[in-house]
């Protein structure tokens, strides 16, 4: 698979995503949800882009659920998450991982095309 400028721009986005989540877990502990979304996001990730055949042959199901998961965890941020913003608690981590998020969803966009199905 050659990768295209929207694939290591949603990489790129992927990582920082699951960084700035599992950089929470000092806080957290290990098995908070908030934690355990960046290791959810390092699943999905890698669920797309290495060359796991179960998983290849499925990469429009998978391409989906990224979408899915990112549009949940930034709607449960909405919902659920602090809004303070201090640059020295963990609630500012929460704005720099909703801007990676919505990164992820611009770059996996420019794949759009070819998971929208054909007329």
């Amino acid at each position: 698979m050659k990768l295209s400028y929207w694939n290591i721009g949603a990489i790129v986005c992927s990582l920082s995503t699951a960084a700035f989540h599992i950089m929470c877990s000092p806080y957290f502990g290990w098995f908070d949800p908030i934690v355990l979304n960046g290791f959810g996001s390092l699943a999905l990730l890698g669920a797309y882009f290495l060359p796991i055949p179960f998983f290849s042959q499925r990469r429009q199901l998978v391409y989906w659920s990224i979408v899915g998961y990112t549009l949940l965890t930034i709607l449960l941020w909405v919902i659920l998450g602090d809004k303070t913003f201090l640059f020295d608690t963990t609630a500012a981590l929460g704005y720099y991982a909703k801007i990676a998020e919505i990164f992820l969803l611009v770059f996996l966009g420019g794949e759009l095309q070819t998971y929208l199905p054909k007329k």
